[in-house]
């Protein structure tokens, strides 16, 4: 009963966490991005107050999950992104709380998202007045990444394109790849390991695990992009050998596996 009792609490908890998200979001695009607009002229300085704020808004909804018993979470290594600029922020995505957990603690985070949530009205004036970069053919869109690079951005991206699937191998996409080898930009690696899995892409917000799941976020090393360049004769070459050196890099650690067991 008892169990029981904490799973209906969780559920509850889990409806207003993401009932505030969509409020908080709404909030944002209705009022604080106008004012934005209204008083702030500069582009740049206007999207680095408007990350600012979807930062702290992020790191408020963390809070509120875990204080409901929600989730628990870790982020180690966070000091690490203060050295980052002109770089990508490349995770493996086992959730649907990955970009929430490193944009929180991003300095700067230039996200790459689906065209969809363009026309989203949750979230459309959010990403439009952060900066965020819309996830267009190719050809257009790495013009756009090599421009917020060289102006020191951090693009966050997961390499898989969507959400993992338990219980199955990673499959990496080469977009990722292909951005750090064409902008020459070097590769900070982060890991989330999820335990027990939740929201998935096949668990919707309502699918409650038995137990309350804890995530555990792990900083890693910086990548530099120059090797992979070597003797490679063709770009594509390149991306591939970075794909390849990348899917067995993103794998969840032995150390943060060993930690979430304790």
């Amino acid at each position: 009963m008892r169990g029981i009792l904490n799973r209906l609490w969780r559920l509850l908890g889990t409806a207003i966490s993401f009932g505030s998200f969509g409020l908080g979001a709404l909030g944002l695009s209705l009022i604080w991005f106008p004012l934005l607009w209204l008083f702030c002229r500069q582009a740049l300085v206007r999207q680095r107050r408007a990350q600012a704020a979807i930062r702290f808004c992020f790191r408020l909804f963390l809070r509120l999950m875990s204080a409901l018993g929600v989730m628990s979470y870790r982020i180690e290594g966070a000091d690490l992104l203060q050295q980052d600029g002109g770089c990508l922020l490349v995770a493996n995505h086992p959730s649907l709380l990955d970009y929430v957990l490193l944009a929180s603690v991003l300095p700067r985070c230039d996200c790459i998202v689906k065209q969809a949530l363009w026309r989203n009205p949750f979230v459309a004036g959010v990403v439009r007045a952060a900066g965020y970069l819309p996830n267009v053919a190719p050809e257009r869109l790495l013009p756009l990444c090599e421009r917020q690079l060289a102006a020191g951005g951090t693009l966050l991206i997961f390499p898989e394109g969507t959400r993992t699937t338990p219980g199955q191998p990673m499959q990496l996409q080469r977009g990722a790849a292909n951005i750090a080898v064409r902008c020459q930009a070097d590769l900070r690696l982060a890991h989330i390991i999820c335990q027990p899995t939740t929201l998935t892409k096949q668990e919707s917000w309502y699918h409650i695990p038995a137990r309350k799941p804890h995530f555990h976020v792990i900083i890693s090393e910086k990548v530099a992009v120059d090797p992979f360049l070597v003797d490679a004769p063709t770009p594509a070459v390149a991306a591939r050998r970075l794909t390849d050196f990348l899917t067995n890099a993103l794998m969840p650690t032995e150390q943060g596996l060993a930690w979430e067991r304790q």
